[in-house]
């Protein structure tokens, strides 16, 4: 009988779209097969009666190195996701400088490949200041672009260089270009000409208590940018994702889009789904994020429409602050910058509303696994567990409930982690596996910096 490195053995092993009783053999870091057979190993890991995914994708994160490394680095980042059972996370591109070239696309993995504990794929910057490096970024191995359609924040000029195309003209050349990369770009989709006028009025009126960040960004400021978007998209045939949607009316759009030919993806966030704007009332800062969080109402429109399959991913837009950068807004929500944590909160949260029956589990695992990998370029080798893709398994005690616990994450912004701080859920990994090495483990990192893999696209054809 053949002998695995490692064999999972488990009777609710999610493996195409349903739970088996079954044992996996890993060798190599790859799933060999997946057998109701007896399976021989070097290690064994009985996972009778846990629940047994594939890893999680977090489409969506930010790291901030280099240049700001006292909010989060390669490290940190990448434990905190471990700790919440994201086996690859893609990188968004705010750094200092953003990668917008090759050159520093490449800058960034190498650092990226002696601290990740998990494995991480790169978004590019695309922005009209730099658009002549797009092409040659799109093939250095990025799995996508990010850019966004407001100046730089004052005072962050140097996280934003190549990554901002604030004029409508602008923005449409910058599609026309983004067309020839064959590369999805996610858009932070928010008017920025009715944000400032917005700000500024309500600024003269005093109005600058946590509610009015919201106030700011109206409905309306999202919805109209998303249409705008997507209309380029059909127009130039460019490739797009409306990142982190806060709003019912703006997934609408893109599925009307999708009806008529358009690539395009809409992703939305825990925090759009979780939180409304009690939450901005109650943190202040520690709840600003852009989009803000929104109306009740809202929210539970947004459950209705991630349940009816609006959207194509989850994913946790982890934004790390220091709690001294977010206190600046105790007098003034404009202040402060706006995000939060989530990498390790994003799956117990989306488990435990599968427990409370909003959503199916084999929604749950598309959402934040397999269609991920799918639309980025990582499928299957990333998102499935089926034999031939890397041994990547997060497990779970679905009858354990937890409690998230700021004190005990890994990222170095724990401090500012309070909105979910205190929830009892349920879906807290016990174990998170990366290529057949368990990473994570009741609390501990099991392996040392260096230990993730970059994941490059090859683009070069």
């Amino acid at each position: 009988m053949e002998k695995y490195d490692l064999v999972v053995r488990s009777n609710q092993m999610y493996v195409n779209d349903h739970l088996m009783n079954c044992n996996m053999g890993i060798k190599g870091g790859v799933i060999v097969t997946i057998s109701t057979d007896e399976l021989k190993g070097d290690v064994i890991i009985d996972a009778q009666d846990k629940l047994v995914l594939p890893g999680t994708i977090d489409p969506h994160v930010h790291l901030r190195a280099p240049g700001h490394e006292y909010r989060e680095t390669f490290l940190s980042g990448t434990q905190e996701a471990a700790l919440g059972g994201v086996t690859t996370i893609l990188e968004m591109p705010i750094s200092s400088p953003p990668p917008y070239s090759p050159e520093i696309v490449q800058n960034r993995m190498a650092l990226a490949e002696k601290e990740a504990v998990v494995d991480i794929a790169f978004f590019g910057a695309a922005g009209i200041d730099k658009k002549e490096f797009i092409i040659p970024c799109s093939k250095s191995g990025i799995v996508g672009f990010k850019t966004f359609l407001h100046e730089a924040p004052a005072g962050r000029e140097g996280e934003f260089i190549g990554l901002t195309a604030p004029d409508t003209g602008d923005q449409y050349e910058l599609m026309e270009i983004l067309a020839n990369t064959d590369l999805i770009t996610a858009f932070h989709a928010e008017n920025n000409d009715m944000i400032k006028k917005n700000i500024s009025r309500l600024k003269k009126e005093g109005k600058v208590s946590p509610i009015y960040h919201e106030r700011s960004r109206p409905p309306v400021v999202e919805i109209e940018t998303t249409a705008k978007i997507l209309l380029f998209a059909e127009k130039t045939g460019a490739k797009v994702e409306i990142a982190h949607i806060s709003t019912p009316e703006a997934a609408e759009l893109v599925r009307q889009a999708k009806a008529k030919g358009v690539y395009a993806i809409a992703e939305t966030c825990p925090h759009y789904l979780f939180l409304n704007e009690d939450a901005l009332i109650k943190f202040g800062a520690f709840a600003k994020c852009n989009p803000p969080v929104r109306s009740e109402e809202e929210r539970k429109k947004m459950w209705e429409y991630l349940s009816n399959d609006y959207f194509d991913f989850i994913g946790s837009d982890h934004a790390p602050y220091t709690k001294e950068e977010k206190e600046k807004g105790k007098d003034d929500i404009f202040v402060p910058p706006a995000g939060f944590p989530g990498l390790s909160t994003r799956l117990p949260l989306m488990y435990t509303a599968v427990k409370e029956g909003k959503l199916e589990l084999e929604q749950m695992v598309h959402l934040i696994s397999e269609n991920p990998a799918r639309i980025f370029g990582l499928y299957p080798q990333k998102g499935v567990l089926m034999p031939g893709s890397d041994a990547d398994l997060v497990i779970i005690d679905p009858h354990k409930k937890g409690v998230i616990d700021k004190e005990k994450m890994f990222t170095k912004c724990r401090d500012s982690a309070v909105v979910y701080d205190g929830w009892e859920v349920y879906g807290q990994p016990e174990k998170t596996i990366v290529r057949g090495q368990v990473v994570y483990e009741l609390g501990e990192i099991k392996v040392n910096p260096g230990y993730g893999k970059i994941i490059k696209l090859n683009r070069n054809k």
